[in-house]
């Protein structure tokens, strides 16, 4: 062989080796990625071949499929449904053909689709059996007559908002509602429809942002609220040892290293007040002295310990709320009544009632109670776990009787329910610039029960811009929705 014929021959050799190399790279090493890969259509039209599994709440499942007409470019035999959409999208998320899935609906796809490797025993059997492959089911915490008073009572206000609920001695999620919601039978599948349907709720086209889980992304200043975690840090720092010690708080009295004034809302009785009746009447002056005289470290050491400044999961990613790390010592007294650029998701003070109602001790929030089958057996089960202790017991009893009389003298009866014990906290959060705008209502509470347990502690928040200024506050709009989702509980465990 002369040496051209040589040298392509050796070419056409290389050539065949890399093509072979690239073979065995793309069967062997990428097969389970581009299996999975979204970018291939296979794994969408195996994604909806068959009916999806269910989301379920008390036994009853919320979400549904239907068969899709197959006409055109359609080759998607099937589509999500909802039961009662709106109401339940802040924990199902959504499932389409054209625009993919977010929260629950994403994170466990692999069970609803029938994909997950925890699957793989039930999927041999339907296989050998001839039955069609089945999607497992996600069976949450949430309460089905909780969820409904959450989600009414924000819908009858009419305005933007959130509630959360938990049951305080496991971290189960009772409730989790947002208002304005979506819909999201009404984009689950591929057609002109449902892109018409998917752009319009878009925050571009829709300025109130239905598709906003503001019970777990958005933060607000939480107002007074704040106010439980710094009584919480007067007592587990010593400052006072119990609620009824006269605070050392002048008044007037003046933000630290400036000649400011801290006003108090109206002409209530806060010089020297006792914690226990700064937060009946909610005092900013003897609660902002509080977090000047702990200082700044102390105050993020507590409000850190409630779970602020980290991301919760449950399994949902939820915001991190935020209790400042850099900032001067009159920026640390507003941040301890709930100014300055103290932020809470909603879930994060419904966190705050749970630890105070708990004895001291948080749990981990989740909404998921257990994993099945589509024989229904269970193939993961959450167990409660600890998150914290924010403070210890006997100071955690102390506060809650500070709370419950906020409830039975204070800012906050309108959330008493007979027969039970209620303990809460109001605000009313700056909003704008130089508070130019309607500030936020807030209300978180717990109720305790005739054997002394707490089955549920609740936080709402309600955004009315169109209320008039002088009616917004959070014992008068968000406590009434709080006592309605806290009886909704009581009531189910009747």
């Amino acid at each position: 062989m002369n040496k051209p014929l040589r040298r392509i021959a050796i070419f056409c050799g290389l050539l065949v080796l890399t093509l072979l190399l690239r073979d065995n790279w793309l069967q062997y090493v990428k097969s389970d990625s581009l299996a999975t890969d979204d970018n291939n259509r296979r794994v969408t039209i195996a994604r909806y071949s068959t009916p999806r599994g269910d989301i379920v709440v008390d036994g009853d499942p919320i979400t549904g499929s239907a068969k899709t007409s197959k006409s055109g470019l359609n080759d998607l035999e099937f589509k999500r449904t909802y039961k009662d959409g709106a109401m339940w999208a802040p924990v199902t998320g959504y499932a389409s053909q054209a625009f993919g899935a977010n929260q629950l609906e994403n994170l466990e796809d692999g069970i609803l689709t029938g994909n997950d490797d925890r699957l793989f025993f039930r999927n041999t059997l339907d296989m050998v059996t001839g039955k069609q492959k089945q999607g497992g089911n996600v069976v949450t915490t949430l309460n089905a007559g909780a969820q409904k008073a959450a989600y009414n009572g924000l819908k009858a206000r009419g305005a933007k908002g959130a509630v959360v609920a938990l049951e305080p001695s496991t971290g189960k999620i009772l409730a989790l509602a947002s208002y304005p919601s979506y819909d999201p039978s009404v984009f689950a599948g591929n057609s002109n429809d449902d892109a018409e349907a998917w752009k319009k709720l878009q925050k571009k086209y829709n300025p109130d942002d239905p598709m906003l889980n503001r019970a777990l992304r958005e933060t607000y200043p939480p107002g007074s609220t704040f106010k439980v975690v710094t009584a919480a840090a007067a007592l587990e720092n010593n400052l006072y040892p119990d609620a009824d010690t006269a605070t050392n708080s002048p008044l007037p009295w003046t933000l630290p290293d400036t000649k400011v004034e801290l006003k108090n809302e109206g002409n209530i009785p806060c010089k020297n007040a006792t914690m226990r009746e700064a937060l009946r009447v909610s005092c900013n002056t003897v609660f902002g002295k509080i977090g000047a005289d702990l200082g700044k470290d102390k105050m993020l050491d507590e409000a850190e310990k409630f779970g602020f400044n980290a991301e919760q999961f449950t399994p949902v990613r939820a915001s991190a709320s935020v209790y400042p790390k850099e900032m001067n010592r009159p920026s640390n007294a507003l941040s301890s009544i709930g100014q300055f650029e103290t932020a809470a998701t909603p879930l994060q003070m419904a966190m705050v009632a749970s630890a105070v109602a708990n004895d001291g001790k948080l749990m981990k929030p989740y909404m998921v109670d257990k994993l099945q089958s589509s024989n229904l057996d269970t193939i993961a089960q959450t167990e409660p776990q600890e998150l914290s202790q924010p403070l210890s017991s006997k100071n955690a009893q102390i506060l809650q009787s500070m709370m419950e009389t906020v409830v039975k003298e204070g800012t906050g009866t309108k959330a008493l329910i007979d027969g039970v014990t209620v303990g809460g906290k109001t605000g009313t959060a700056q909003h704008g610039v130089d508070n130019s705008e309607n500030p936020y209502a807030w209300f978180i509470s717990y109720a305790k029960v005739a054997d002394g347990s707490s089955p549920v502690a609740v936080a709402v928040v309600i955004e009315d811009e169109n209320a008039d200024r002088g009616d917004i506050s959070g014992g008068g709009l968000a406590a009434p929705i709080a006592k309605k989702v806290m009886q909704a509980v009581i009531n189910a465990k009747k």
